[in-house]
């Protein structure tokens, strides 16, 4: 499915706060998210229910914080690295919160998505991104913990290998794209 991204202010010559950039990016974030867990899917991979497919949309959501936090490091200080990642996971919560109480009801969805992320956090510190993308245990990474939601059932035994081959790399670039855009 194409995902329609907004990554392009409508007005160019007004100045945005990290913030907003944030906010921005956390939009096209939840719609990257959003379609790779619909595009799982159609691929035959089965989902017990709406709580495990939110939680696949997260694991999206943190990897790409964690590549937004990589790209931002080569672009901002540390003071305004730290403000953009705080307002763009505090974004991607309230997407998380907001779609979880409809669907699944009450419940404390925010900071189950930041606990979530922070621990996270610590483990995608360990690889890399370079020029090309990131690292090859990066993207095993994701794949790894959307199987670990999804479980290891005949039909979504091969989910890694959709993860780590087709979505993460496009995840990626389309990411990429958009962080880039949004600071031009």
């Amino acid at each position: 499915m194409a995902v329609r991204i907004k990554s392009q202010w409508h007005d160019e010559d007004s100045e945005r706060s990290l913030e907003e950039i944030g906010g921005a990016i956390a939009y096209n974030a939840w719609k990257l998210a959003l379609d790779k867990a619909i595009t799982l899917h159609g691929e035959h991979f089965v989902y017990r229910d709406d709580n495990e497919r939110l939680i696949v949309i997260a694991e999206y959501l943190i990897f790409q914080a964690q590549i937004v936090d990589r790209i931002a490091n080569d672009m901002l200080g540390d003071d305004d690295r730290r403000t953009l990642i705080t307002a763009l996971v505090l974004k991607m919560a309230d997407h998380i919160d907001e779609n979880a109480q409809s669907m699944l009801g009450t419940g404390d969805h925010r900071n189950d998505f930041v606990a979530r992320f922070n621990q996270r956090a610590g483990e995608y510190a360990e690889f890399s991104i370079n020029d090309d993308g990131p690292s090859y245990p990066f993207y095993r990474h994701l794949g790894y913990e959307v199987q670990q939601v999804m479980g290891e059932s005949q039909e979504n035994r091969w989910v890694i290998d959709q993860v780590m081959d087709k979505d993460g790399p496009e995840v990626y670039k389309q990411i990429k794209r958009i962080v880039r855009n949004l600071f031009l």
